[in-house]
């Protein structure tokens, strides 16, 4: 078979972890356990078709239970990057492997960076400082309606953030005010995503749109995407994917508003009959909306939601997808913290010809998943990773 018609399917929960990795410590991130303490939080949840793709057999999340057959590939995955976040874990599965830590800052941005960005924009800022974005915009909020200075601040991880009311700094201005900030972020400044945080409402009842817009750092090197475009195989986009790579490597991207949509944007690219190539799919409201909130009740109902919608993707899928779902970092919405959290990360394959389980056990890198890609495509991937897809064609049947 031509391996260029073949069709892959790369599905991130992103923040769904699944255990603390040894390192946990060095991040402040002992006991965290995205998936397992939601379970326990909520006395259980309802995932039998995880269930049946082998989530229950994945090392510590045995307390899920496993139905008498299981079929798919089932495993983790540890970080080897140095970091927890969105464009670490994205890039690392793509064949980059952060090696140096993204700057972070934990007492706010240098004056010198701050001095050059209201030099540029025009305007003031207030904060500059790390918090939740939800806490901050309501804390300064009304002022930035008085003032009209942008709300900048920062987290645990490497984001300069810009908060602002759409109907003071409209969203064509922000996005421009980002820009200015992407170009100065470079350097000992280079954080790993600037972030426009639109939000709208009144003082006490402020709410953040939908609207953001990540503006990432340019990937250092060559990914799987850029080889994929090189080799003339499509790459289509769900969600805030073309933002973590600079709109590098994609055809065409699908942005959505929640996981709702983002599903069932998804199902229309898996049903629709002539396409082929990667869709490489993200559902971030695991970790924007819930993780960072820490609403453990919402986490739990979105993976039953997940759940219930993953049955109807695998009767989209052809007879030679290869369907992978994955997490790229940890959001435990039950610790005190708001942040991500350093964790191994979910490994969930299938295909309509497998007729078995194949236990992947824990995989030293997210590489692994962009190595297996590669080679189901036929294409060289350039980051070191080691593809399990000889065990997955093994376990189906002709």
């Amino acid at each position: 078979m031509d391996k260029k018609k073949h069709r892959a399917i790369l599905l991130v929960l992103d923040g769904v972890g699944v255990g603390e990795m040894p390192d946990a410590d060095l991040f402040g991130d002992q006991g965290s356990a995205s998936l397992q303490n939601t379970w326990k939080a909520l006395g259980g949840l309802k995932l039998p078709n995880l269930a049946k793709m082998g989530l229950g057999r994945i090392t510590g999340l045995e307390m899920i239970g496993s139905p008498a057959q299981v079929v798919g590939g089932h495993g983790r995955m540890a970080i080897a990057s140095y970091g927890k976040d969105s464009t670490t874990g994205h890039w690392e599965m793509m064949g980059l492997t952060v090696r140096e830590p993204l700057p972070l800052f934990p007492d706010g941005f240098p004056r010198e960076l701050i001095d050059s960005f209201e030099r540029e924009t025009g305007r003031g800022i207030l904060g500059n400082r790390p918090a939740s974005g939800t806490e901050i915009i309501s804390q300064l909020g009304e002022e930035h309606l008085r003032t009209g200075k942008p709300i900048v601040y920062t987290s645990a991880d490497s984001v300069f953030q810009v908060a602002a009311h759409e109907q003071i700094i409209p969203l064509d201005e922000l996005f421009d005010i980002c820009r200015i900030a992407r170009r100065l972020c470079a350097g000992r400044f280079a954080v790993g995503r600037v972030i426009a945080r639109p939000f709208v409402g009144k003082p006490g009842s402020f709410t953040r749109t939908p609207n953001r817009k990540d503006f990432s750092l340019e990937p250092p090197g060559r990914t799987l995407l850029d080889v994929l475009q090189e080799k003339h195989i499509p790459v289509v986009g769900v969600g805030k994917l073309d933002d973590l790579f600079a709109a590098r490597g994609f055809d065409h991207s699908r942005h959505y508003s929640g996981n709702q949509q983002g599903m069932e944007f998804l199902r229309e690219e898996a049903t629709q009959e002539d396409n082929r190539g990667l869709i490489f799919a993200n559902l971030i409201d695991f970790d924007m909306l819930w993780g960072h909130r820490n609403d453990v009740v919402a986490y739990g109902r979105g993976l039953e939601e997940f759940d219930r919608f993953l049955p109807g993707l695998q009767r989209s899928c052809r007879e030679n997808d290869l369907l992978i779902i994955v997490s790229d970092h940890g959001n435990d919405p039950t610790t005190p913290s708001t942040d991500h959290t350093r964790e191994y990360c979910l490994l969930l394959v299938w295909s309509k010809k497998m007729a078995g389980e194949i236990d992947l056990g824990t995989r030293q890198t997210l590489a692994d998943v962009g190595a297996t890609i590669a080679e189901y495509f036929g294409v060289v991937f350039p980051g070191v990773g080691t593809s399990f897809l000889e065990r997955i064609v093994e376990s189906c049947v002709n």
